[in-house]
């Protein structure tokens, strides 16, 4: 039987290539599920194409223009954020695939898991805001949480058929962004438009942005703690600029071992949905000779901030990583807006780190007022 998969975020980057992946597959995937926050058009547009059972836009003023075009084609349509939310437990479904943008792909996750279904994850605030309770909801109800990030993908890849073999340590890469080797005083006067141009990943622009100031790979540090079950210590970052080497995994007895391949996400996406089988693909291959030089350097703390504040937050634990989530949504946001400097958006997360009342052992009711309260302190500190 074809597996059923629920894409939360089908209009978005990884929504769109997933969609790719599984029209290359057809005989292997199916469409059940589709759901956009505003993007209508290209909501009917993919529903029109792949004929879901069920269709949900986040956005409530849309579901009619959305519903009267698939009415025709019975398929059934919601809105809103309880719809999103709830939808994940639909019995047809095999696989989640989670690629909401930021936090609020954390409650329609854990209800999914809840309901049984499998998680391939391309939504890394999940497991940064509620990484325990997380981990021990799909524990319980023996699913498998499978990344896609690509860096958690090389790194879950490198780990297939060593379960028996304690990890030493991870390495994970990053492509150091259009601003790798810049100094502050450079940082100081960019402008989106600067940030927004990523050298080797089309992404988009709340994980550009990330990636430009480095906080994507601080999130992900994070996230590979609960992924992978690692100690901070044990979490390496390293400047990769050519995106060819996606992470490394070395071993006790002093043995490394690496994923590579061309910067492309549907490799990972394609990997996660059908695990534990490698499917043929047409995608692009990788060819040492057009790539003679990789090279590597260590990041620079001082200058890109994120990244340090980020493993701040990881060894602090309870509540921490969930204010700095949310403190830099909004620091995002803001900066999107030209509301504040590039810089500026550290000195937002720092300093809600420092007044946001700490919880060692968060509920996910205290994650879910944490997220709030700093919302609204990190609004203040930039007005």
């Amino acid at each position: 039987m074809k597996k059923k998969i629920a894409i939360l975020g089908s209009t978005g980057s990884i929504g769109t290539q997933a969609l790719d992946v599984i029209a290359a597959n057809s005989d292997i995937f199916e469409v059940e599920v589709l759901t956009a926050q505003s993007n209508a058009d290209l909501l009917i547009e993919q529903a029109v194409k792949f004929k879901p059972n069920v269709v949900v836009i986040g956005e409530e003023t849309l579901y009619d223009k959305v519903n009267a075009a698939l009415e025709p084609l019975d398929i059934k349509v919601y809105c809103g954020q309880k719809s999103l939310a709830s939808v994940v437990e639909n019995e047809n479904i095999h696989t989640v695939l989670t690629a909401l943008v930021g936090y609020s792909g954390l409650i329609p996750t854990i209800n999914a898991i809840k309901a049984g279904k499998h998680i391939a994850l391309a939504n890394k605030e999940t497991l940064v805001v509620a990484g325990e309770i997380v981990t021990k909801l799909a524990i319980e109800n023996k699913i498998d949480i499978l990344p896609v990030d690509s860096e958690h993908s090389a790194i879950f890849q490198c780990l297939v058929g060593e379960y028996i073999n304690p990890i030493e340590k991870i390495i994970l890469t990053a492509s150091g962004g259009p601003f790798r080797g810049k100094d502050r005083s450079f940082l100081k006067n960019v402008k989106k438009e600067q940030a927004l141009k990523h050298p080797n990943w089309d992404m988009g622009a709340k994980i550009t942005i990330d990636s430009a100031s480095m906080m994507n790979k601080g999130l992900e540090v994070i996230e590979a703690k609960w992924l992978f079950d690692l100690k901070p210590e044990q979490i390496e970052v390293i400047v990769h600029p050519q995106s060819i080497v996606h992470s490394l995994v070395q071993f006790e007895d002093g043995s490394i071992k690496a994923q590579l391949g061309l910067p492309d996400m549907k490799l990972p996406i394609q990997y996660a949905l059908g695990f534990p089988r490698r499917l043929k693909s047409d995608f692009p291959r990788f060819d040492f000779i057009n790539y003679p030089n990789l090279t590597f350097e260590k990041p620079d703390l001082e200058t890109f901030r994120n990244l340090s504040l980020a493993f701040e937050a990881l060894k602090k634990g309870g509540n921490m990583p969930c204010i700095l989530n949310a403190a830099n949504e909004v620091a995002v946001d803001a900066f999107l807006r030209d509301k504040i400097g590039f810089l500026e958006m550290s000195d937002v997360i720092e300093f809600c780190m420092q007044t946001i009342n700490f919880i060692e052992k968060p509920s996910l009711e205290d994650y879910i007022e944490t997220d709030k309260s700093t919302r609204q302190a990190a609004l203040n500190k930039i007005k």
